[in-house]
């Protein structure tokens, strides 16, 4: 047979060769080198046949491509060390049970069901067992069983786990196992794919954790313990994962929530409940005067709604069908049944229809700081950033058709003026849509649903910026426009969301009194511009180390009197402060000057206004800084006007 190499040419090859085989064909260097391959667009291990006329690229350790199948190998060699060091410790063979061992962005991890818990020091052990195996270099050999046959090894070994991931293969395809070592070696069942040896997997791995892994994400099932590993190509990237993992755990918004007396969680208020203390609060309440203040200049009328309302809403707009095991349960009152709300977008369209609207009023941009409910499992729970309690930045446009482009256009203008100011740079714009063969997920109308997406394309194509394409990324009831930015790990998060609905119009019944005098309905917009609140100042904690800018600073001025004979000029002071709607405090405590300052700087305070015998006789300021050069001698008004000016602008 023939199969066509990345240069256009073809090379003819024995029928059903391996990846393997192909690259022997190309030359005994490549074939010594070879990995893997790239068949038809799909990463295939060196074991994996190819078809006639398949697209082929070999993987060697250079392609980028070729980490996925060192990192399952290393996955493999993990649970084969974790079985050699029970072994030595006496336990008999069949003691360690395996469930999964899947790679995962920059790594990889395995689940164990074990006889004891794993300690930090077996970690280390485990890893030294995984680069002696890697030394070894043993080979990879992938083979078949019969369905039955090979259930019956996992029962024989008293491994739950194995039978129910056979259980749930597919009928007809291959129960498919790679030996590593030769029959005395290690075993897996999998799926692959795999690098054809162990050495050829890089020593630049390091194992990271253990913790507690329900098997198959369900609580109802065994706790079984996982461990995570991440691993690279060199040592250099394996490094500077390291470092930015040690440089993500001194930002971590909960450890600095914790030590900057932001929020705070009390376990009889509940989980995922955040209470914000009042520095946090001042954080939010910030955003939340920028937010209402641009919203209103840019046309949209404020409102507040409840944060329930009866369950036959929910029914209606389809939240109940699609999103009823995220919600919180049923509340049964005088004979009817109330949930909380989920979205805000029904009680926004019950606002729209208090009115006959005509065309000439549209758009009308209804927004509101709406808070929500979502029940997210207790094991998903963290600080700000994932919570069940929460309140979004919430808005939505109703328009003509012939509005759209401009609204849709408006609203991503909003997003980048919010971003500039933030300091938001590395985004990006993913356009996620529908995915037609998932009928559960979406409702139904391929015509609603082909004219919405052709919208946004064309829209955001005018715009001029790039944007990835994301199949079955939108929400269920149209297509929208998920603004992604990196944390401070690299990961990306959703801060903003744009969504275009032809659907709630119909399914409540919205409507609007045409040119011609006739009932028409309006498209919807949904969007959210800066995310949660929870969410976002979880991101900015994060993205600015606890370090604020002046204007979001939730104190913006530490007055340090260098002795009680200076209170009531650093009071005096403060009072400007507050006068101008800037947030301070002066330190009374009976502490040395030093130990103040040390407390002002921990707590990140943007200025530490320091006034003595000096200051006092002179009406003016000393400070310290965290954005500039330490000044003395300052005229009091100066300070106070330069802070007003800091707060006014918003400067970063």
């Amino acid at each position: 047979m023939k199969v066509r190499l990345p240069d256009g040419k073809e090379l003819a090859v024995g029928d059903g060769a391996t990846a393997a085989q192909v690259a022997l064909a190309i030359g005994p260097r490549l074939a010594k080198a070879a990995l893997g391959a790239m068949v038809n667009g799909e990463l295939r291990d060196a074991f994996a046949p190819i078809p006639e006329g398949a697209q082929v690229r070999i993987l060697t350790d250079r392609d980028e491509e070729a980490v996925t199948l060192q990192r399952h190998t290393l996955a493999h060699m993990m649970a084969q060390a974790v079985e050699e060091k029970f072994a030595a410790e006496g336990h008999p063979r069949g003691v360690v049970k395996l469930g999964i061992g899947p790679v995962i962005e920059n790594g990889f991890y395995y689940d164990f069901d074990l006889p004891r818990p794993l300690r930090e020091e077996d970690l280390e052990d485990v890893s030294r067992r995984m680069e002696e195996i890697r030394k070894k270099n043993l080979p990879l050999r992938k083979y078949e069983l019969p369905r039955q046959e090979a259930i019956e090894r996992f029962e024989k070994l008293g491994d739950p786990y194995k039978v129910e991931l056979i259980h749930a293969i597919p009928p007809g395809d291959p129960v498919t196992f790679y030996e590593q070592g030769g029959e005395t070696g290690f075993t897996d069942l999998c799926r692959g794919p795999h690098v054809p040896r162990t050495g050829a997997c890089p020593p630049h791995f390091r194992l990271m954790s253990v913790a507690g892994a329900y098997w198959r994400g369900s609580e109802k099932n065994p706790m079984l313990q996982r461990i995570y590993a991440v691993a690279f190509r060199s040592k250099e990237e394996l490094d500077e994962h390291l470092r930015r993992l040690e440089e993500a755990r001194r930002r971590d918004h909960k450890k600095l929530g914790k030590e900057l007396r932001l929020f705070a969680t009390d376990a009889e208020i509940g989980p995922g409940l955040p209470l914000w203390l009042p520095r946090g609060a001042a954080i939010r309440r910030a955003l939340e005067r920028y937010i209402v203040d641009l919203e209103i200049r840019r046309g949209y009328d404020h409102v507040y709604t409840p944060q329930m309302a009866k369950l036959e809403v929910y029914k209606q707009s389809g939240h109940w069908a699609h999103y009823k095991d995220s919600m919180f349960p049923i509340m049964e009152i005088e004979n009817d049944e109330f949930v909380l709300r989920p979205m805000n977008c029904p009680h926004h369209f019950k606002v729209y229809k208090q009115d006959l609207h005509s065309y000439r009023d549209l758009p009308v941009r209804i927004a509101e700081l709406g808070t929500m409910y979502r029940y997210e499992k207790s094991g998903e729970l963290a600080g700000l950033s994932r919570v069940r309690a929460m309140t979004l930045n919430d808005a939505h446009i109703f328009c003509r058709p012939d509005q759209i482009a401009a609204e849709f256009r408006a609203v991503v203008e909003m997003i980048l003026d919010v971003y500039r100011l933030l300091g938001f740079e590395d985004f990006w714009f993913r356009l996620s849509l529908r995915d037609p063969a998932n009928t559960e997920k979406f409702v139904a109308g391929d015509a609603m649903w082909d004219l919405a997406e052709d919208l946004l394309v064309r829209v955001l194509d005018e715009i001029g910026h790039k944007y990835v394409r994301a199949p079955g990324e939108a929400a269920f009831y149209g297509p929208k426009l998920d603004v992604q930015v990196p944390n401070v790990l690299g990961h990306d998060e959703t801060i903003s969301t744009v969504q275009l609905d032809f659907h709630f119009p119909k399914a409540f019944d919205i409507e609007f009194v045409a040119q011609d005098g006739n009932r028409a309905r309006p498209v919807v917009i949904h969007r959210g511009v800066i995310s949660t609140f929870e969410r976002i100042v979880a991101f900015l904690i994060e993205a600015y180390a606890g370090e604020f800018p002046v204007w979001l600073a939730p104190e913006q001025v530490r007055i340090v009197p260098i002795t009680d004979d200076h209170l009531p000029y650093a009071r005096a002071l403060r009072e400007l402060l507050l006068d101008r709607g800037l947030r301070s405090s002066v330190d009374e405590r009976p502490e040395r000057m030093q130990a103040k300052i040390r407390d002002a700087e921990l707590l990140k305070v943007p200025y530490i206004a320091i006034v003595g015998a000096k200051e006092v006789e002179g009406t003016t300021v000393s400070f310290r800084s965290r954005r500039e050069e330490n000044a003395n001698g300052v005229p009091r008004d100066l300070f106070v006007q330069k802070i007003a000016d800091l707060d006014r602008t918003r400067a970063r």
